[in-house]
């Protein structure tokens, strides 16, 4: 039998795959909201313009949109598209279907998600956006980040070719997720890597000193200025400039950076004339620097220039399947063997939500191989113990005798209440009652640092 098809959206030269419209007569007129792009498995390629209706996705011939996966149900998924949101509902394929790594059976899907039946990945593209994807790295690892993911290896792929050029470069990205490796990474594989390679963290330089520490100073410039020195860009030279936390930048200093970025030229404190210097700009940043421009709180100009191109590195909770071969790098930087940590571990690391992302993981499997399974992180929905005497918080080995009488599960809880505040008290001394260099130091994201001092009454105040 034959049956009529029909195409949807523009003609914009994408390889649209046809949809069967006697299924589907409502959506004719419609107007297209989302593409569904076939990233991988045997239809890697195709494109599905989806106006709002249902759609019926599996290996049967039938299907409104056909995937010849064999480990694909013959009906395997129902995309309900609408107006404001898109449902998916696994309707009992024998595989199941998953987003972002994790299974679900009805979930509303947000635009930009990827979701995996069987060996095949569907991107849902909002119409408008360029509907054409990056093919996937074969890399595990690009200089010192690792991963297998496909969020990952897009990553890969983007700076592999970002790594190419001589363009200023924008890294954006939670606290933790790798925004300084990711750099290094750039310059290593550009050609440039025989240069050096300056780090400038601009949330740790005092601001009174950001000018001399990135464009240098000469010998009586201000008090202290025994001698010239030269700044972080004329350090950099013929190599790579990285500037950490670009959005703490003070807006009396953006200018000089913009006019640096835009000539190439600096002009250290105290001098009265300026200096060529040829370097590659990378910038990083776990702000919103677009909602920063918006607000008044950094230059729009300065913004532009920065962000020539850019790179998103994923958080870890949205690639969890990276997380074992995360531990295994660990663990080999570390001289161990996979065996260090057990199956249980893993297991519970593997359910984490990491707010510190990979710089929190590789401290937490650096405390567990030293200190064993009570350096473990507090689990959510870990069971609460049951009221029981406290011991002396001065005295470690009264909390390790109480905590032996307990069972095993509230044991281990009362040994992790007891690191987490001796480690957090110890922390805060050794950085002053600075949160925010604590939280660095930690590896630590500042709003959940914040919350565990709460937890403990070492800090005051609202969420």
């Amino acid at each position: 039998m034959v049956r009529a098809v029909a195409r949807f959206g523009d003609d914009d030269g994408d390889e649209d795959r046809q949809l069967r419209t006697d299924a589907l007569p409502a959506m004719r007129s419609a107007r297209v909201r989302v593409r569904l792009m076939v990233l991988s498995g045997p239809d890697a390629g195709h494109s599905y313009p989806l106006a709002p209706g249902r759609y019926r996705v599996g290996a049967d011939p039938g299907s409104d949109v056909v995937i010849a996966d064999r480990a694909v149900s013959r009906s395997h998924l129902l995309l309900d598209v609408r107006e404001d949101s898109i449902q998916a509902v696994d309707v009992g394929s024998r595989n199941g279907s998953f987003c972002e790594g994790m299974r679900f059976t009805t979930l509303e899907v947000r635009a930009g998600a990827v979701l995996t039946l069987g060996t095949t990945e569907l991107k849902l593209v909002p119409e408008g956006e360029k509907a054409h994807a990056l093919p996937l790295s074969n890399r595990e690892r690009f200089g010192n980040l690792v991963g297998q993911s496909r969020r990952m290896r897009e990553v890969f792929t983007l700076l592999e070719r970002v790594a190419q050029g001589e363009s200023d470069v924008l890294i954006q990205g939670e606290t933790g997720t790798g925004k300084e490796l990711c750099a290094e990474g750039l310059h290593l594989h550009g050609a440039r890597s025989k240069g050096p390679f300056v780090i400038v963290d601009l949330a740790g330089v005092a601001p009174q000193l950001l000018e001399s520490e990135l464009f240098g100073h000469v010998k009586g410039a201000f008090t202290g200025a025994q001698a010239d020195r030269a700044g972080a860009f004329e350090r950099a030279h013929g190599g790579t400039l990285f500037l950490d936390e670009v959005g703490e930048l003070p807006l009396e200093v953006q200018p000089r950076l913009l006019r640096a970025l835009e000539r190439r030229q600096v002009k250290r404190v105290g001098a009265n004339d300026y200096r060529s210097v040829n370097v590659r700009v990378v910038a990083a940043t776990h702000q919103d620097l677009e909602g920063a421009v918006k607000a008044n709180r950094f230059r729009g100009d300065l913004f532009h220039r920065l962000a020539v191109l850019r790179a998103t590195l994923p958080p870890l909770r949205e690639r969890p399947e990276d997380i074992p071969l995360l531990i295994d790098t660990v663990l080999e930087r570390m001289g161990k063997p996979p065996s260090a940590l057990s199956d249980q571990t893993r297991a519970l690391l593997a359910q984490y939500p990491w707010p510190g992302n990979v710089r929190e993981l590789r401290n937490v499997v650096d405390r567990v191989v030293s200190l064993g399974e009570s350096a473990l992180p507090d689990m959510p929905d870990a069971p609460r113990p049951r009221p029981a005497p406290s011991p002396d918080v001065n005295n470690p080995e009264d909390t390790l005798s109480l905590a032996l009488e307990l069972p095993f599960k509230e044991a281990k809880e009362r040994l992790i209440e007891g690191f987490e505040r001796d480690y957090l008290r110890t922390l805060l001394e050794r950085c002053g009652g600075n949160v925010s260099k604590a939280s660095r130091e930690a590896g630590i994201d500042r709003v959940y640092l914040r919350k565990l001092l709460r937890k403990h009454g070492l800090v005051s105040g609202p969420d």
